[in-house]
Order: C-alpha cells, then sequence, then structure tokens
C-alpha cells in the first residue's frame, strides 16, 4: 500500500509530539499526586511546597498545548482550594 510522502512525514511528526507530550503530561500528573498524597498526610508546609510545584508544572502543560488553558485553570483551583482549606483547619483558631 502506498503512502504519500507527505503522510509519511506527518507520521514522523506525530510519533514525536506523542513521546513529548507524554513525557509533559507524566510531569504534569505526577506534581499533581504529589499535592494530594501532602493533603493526605495533613501537612500544611509540604502541600503548599507541593502546591507551587504543582501549578508551575500545569501551567507549563498548558502552554505547550498537552492541555487547554481552563482545565489547567480548573486543576489549579481545585487544588489551591483543598490546600487552603488544610492550613485553615490547622491554623489556630483565636
Amino acid at each position: 500500500m502506498p503512502r504519500s510522502q507527505s503522510v509519511l512525514k506527518a507520521i514522523r511528526q506525530n510519533r514525536k509530539r506523542r513521546v513529548r507530550n507524554q513525557a509533559v503530561r507524566t510531569r504534569y500528573r505526577n506534581a499533581i499526586k504529589k499535592v494530594h498524597a501532602a493533603l493526605d498526610t495533613g501537612d500544611a508546609q509540604a502541600s503548599q511546597e507541593a502546591l507551587a510545584s504543582a501549578i508551575q508544572a500545569i501551567d507549563r502543560t498548558a502552554s505547550k498545548g498537552v492541555i487547554h488553558r481552563r482545565t489547567a485553570s480548573r486543576k489549579i483551583s481545585r487544588l489551591s482550594r483543598r490546600v487552603h482549606a488544610l492550613q485553615q483547619q490547622q491554623a489556630p483558631s483565636s
């Protein structure tokens, strides 16, 4: 089955992009998992640090077009809300 040169080039490009996107997506998912792990342990300081790196990873993923910018915004918002709630819970009530 003959294929045109443009189709062969498109296949090569898609393969490269898929590998690059997988790496970016993996970093993004691992960053989110670290925030969830810190939240599960109940450590407010660790969750705040994990959130900072997760926000950076999420923004980078959205800027590369791997996820939509509104998806990135929603993820950041939900993670921030959970981290903030943990901090409020651990803060001494005066």
